[in-house]
């Protein structure tokens, strides 16, 4: 079956738009459907019983949106600054988040540190908050005997955090620690209030737990859990 060049176009044009539906990524998302729309209007003016103003109009209306979408998009992630341990986090941990999501979990965060020795939780007691480890290791033990151990990146007290109860292990500082703290009461509002950033944050829970089962961020004892 041959297709004249006018009716080429028009596959392309529904081609692109489906492509567009399976894309994550939200600026190429609307960049492809702009593709898509401006494709779809040259079909719409050169088929022979064309020019078709109502869908050209339509096209039209669609790619002026997808435009301002993106110019606002574009200014937002490049308005917003981050100090370099910000950065850091954001390029690593937090590589799945928008850059505005990634502030809004910041702005509930406290940076803290913590000397050799200080207990991040105790096994049987209640967790008061979501830790990230930035810099240090701790120690992971159960039932008094050491079970692994974690370092930059890892996270603590998030298994209590995401299913409530106590802590099923104590973490203890082994070196001089600096750590993220998120108030537990405040993160859950957060993600409540934000489906995309609870998405995001589960996929970071996701993504510590392989490690740890891994051993990729551990000691040579592998650990189902930090807390």
């Amino acid at each position: 079956m041959e297709f004249t060049f006018v009716e080429f176009i028009g596959h392309l044009a529904f081609l692109l738009t489906a492509v567009s539906f399976g894309l994550k990524d939200i600026l190429l998302l609307r960049f492809l459907a702009i593709v898509s729309a401006l494709v779809g209007i040259g079909y719409n003016y050169y088929m022979p019983v064309g020019p078709l103003w109502l869908p050209i109009f339509w096209l039209g209306v669609f790619t002026t949106i997808n435009v301002w979408r993106i110019t606002g998009i574009l200014t937002e992630r490049y308005s917003i600054q981050f100090n370099e341990d910000e950065r850091e986090l954001y390029e690593t941990v937090f590589k799945n988040f928008a850059p505005v999501e990634f502030m809004k979990l910041m702005r509930i965060a406290e940076w803290r540190e913590a000397e050799e020795g200080n207990v991040f939780a105790a096994e049987g007691t209640p967790v008061e908050g979501l830790r990230l480890l930035f810099s240090g290791e701790v120690r992971v033990e159960r039932d008094g005997a050491e079970i692994g151990r974690a370092r930059d990146g890892a996270l603590i007290g998030e298994m209590s955090f995401i299913q409530g109860g106590n802590a099923s292990a104590t973490v203890t500082a082994n070196a001089p620690c600096r750590y993220v703290f998120w108030p537990g009461q405040s993160l859950r509002g957060l993600l409540r209030r934000n489906p995309n950033i609870d998405v995001a944050m589960k996929n970071v829970f996701s993504l510590d737990l392989t490690r740890k089962l891994t051993g990729s961020n551990t000691g040579t004892v592998h650990m189902s859990e930090v807390g």
